[in-house]
Order: structure tokens, then C-alpha cells, then sequence
């Protein structure tokens, strides 16, 4: 096998950006993905996160098992990322003011390119056998295009993300670019039930053109 793949240092343009907006393009990626409607501090939003890393972790941790599909190397386990957005109903209210009821998510952990649909689906199928998640009947194996997007480091709470997306947006009128819509993605580069709310590290993206 060869030396382990780390997405922090191999990556770093993707995963690693500066704390002001900059413009990327980002490829196509494959990913384990779930959707949902939840409150994120409601206690069930966790068991999503819990669907994709179980699934991640069986593709990681597959040549233990000797199923490892052709290909495959070692690597560091992708962080979590959640595409949000707000209902249909919250948006025709048309208010500035988030009740968090109110979020629509879909949320996903990238995959190595060795992953395809074939192996994606036997460790889908492995997982439950083991556990009994309802959830697991939810997970779909996609692959997903940003493209021309503006990126930043937020570095603080996820109730100050605003502060962080006048900032791109305003770096996106400077340089002639539009927001597609309000629909973005979040990367969460740590843990929020280990670290204090003012040291979370995230990533903030959204498609320009």
C-alpha cells in the first residue's frame, strides 16, 4: 500500500483555506450522503453524523477484512460537510430572523476515488448487518460538483457565521462575481462536542458565477 493519504496535508487547498474569501474551483467528489430536516442541536441530529462516519469507517477499515476494493490505499477519514438550506415555507416568510426548526440539510462525508457505487453498496449492506439504524436505508452514494465557489475560514461559533458571509459576499461583489443562492456548504474541520464553541474551525462555501 502506499503512504497514507492525509487530507490536511495533501489538500491544503481545499480543506486548509485562510480566514478571508478566496475563489476556488472545486472538482467533483464522491461522498456518502444523507438528507434530513432536523434542528442540529436537537439529540437525533447526531445519529446522522453517526450513519456517515459507521459507513466511512467500514470503507477505511475494509482491507482488514480483506474486501478492500482494487485501488485502495490508507488514508485519513474525510471530514463531515452538510449542504443547508431553509424550508420552502421559512423562505416565503422571508424573514432575516433563522429558527433552526426550520434547516434542511444533507449531509455527507467524502469518499476516496477507489470508492464506486458497487463497493459503496456491500459496505452499505455490511453496516447493517451490523447495526440496526434505520437511517443506513437513507445514505446514498453520489457524486457532487461544487465548481466556482467562495471559501473562508470561520473560526468561532456557527451562531456567527453571518458575520463570516457578508465578508465573501462582499469579496464577491468586489471581484464581479454572484452568489447562485443561499444554499451553502459547511466543513467541520473539528469536533463541536469537544471544543468550545469561540476554537470550531469551518469551512464556508458557496457557488459564485
Amino acid at each position: 500500500m502506499e503512504k497514507k493519504h492525509e487530507w490536511r496535508k495533501h489538500e491544503k487547498e481545499v480543506y486548509l483555506p485562510r480566514q478571508t474569501p478566496e475563489l476556488i474551483d472545486v472538482p467533483s467528489y464522491k461522498y456518502f450522503t444523507i438528507k434530513g430536516q432536523e434542528n442540529p442541536n436537537d439529540a437525533f441530529f447526531s445519529k446522522y453524523v453517526e450513519t456517515l462516519y459507521s459507513l466511512s469507517y467500514g470503507v477505511r477499515m475494509s482491507y482488514k477484512k480483506g474486501i478492500e476494493p482494487k485501488d485502495f490505499y490508507i488514508y485519513t477519514v474525510y471530514p463531515l460537510e452538510g449542504i443547508w438550506d431553509i424550508t420552502e415555507e421559512a423562505k416565503a416568510k422571508n424573514t432575516t430572523l433563522l429558527n433552526k426548526n426550520d434547516l434542511v440539510f444533507n449531509l455527507m462525508i467524502r469518499q476516496p476515488s477507489f470508492v464506486n457505487a458497487e463497493f459503496a453498496s456491500k459496505i452499505i449492506a455490511l453496516t447493517k448487518e451490523k447495526k440496526t439504524n434505520p437511517l443506513l436505508d437513507n445514505v446514498i452514494f453520489e457524486e457532487i460538483k461544487d465548481g466556482k465557489s467562495i471559501q473562508m475560514l470561520h473560526v468561532g461559533s456557527y451562531d456567527n457565521e453571518t458575520t463570516s458571509f457578508e465578508i465573501m459576499e462582499k469579496f464577491a461583489k468586489e471581484n464581479n462575481l454572484k452568489r447562485i443562492s443561499k444554499i451553502h456548504r459547511e466543513i467541520y474541520l473539528n469536533d463541536a462536542r469537544k471544543i468550545k464553541p469561540e476554537k470550531l474551525k469551518t469551512i464556508l462555501r458557496f457557488k459564485v458565477n
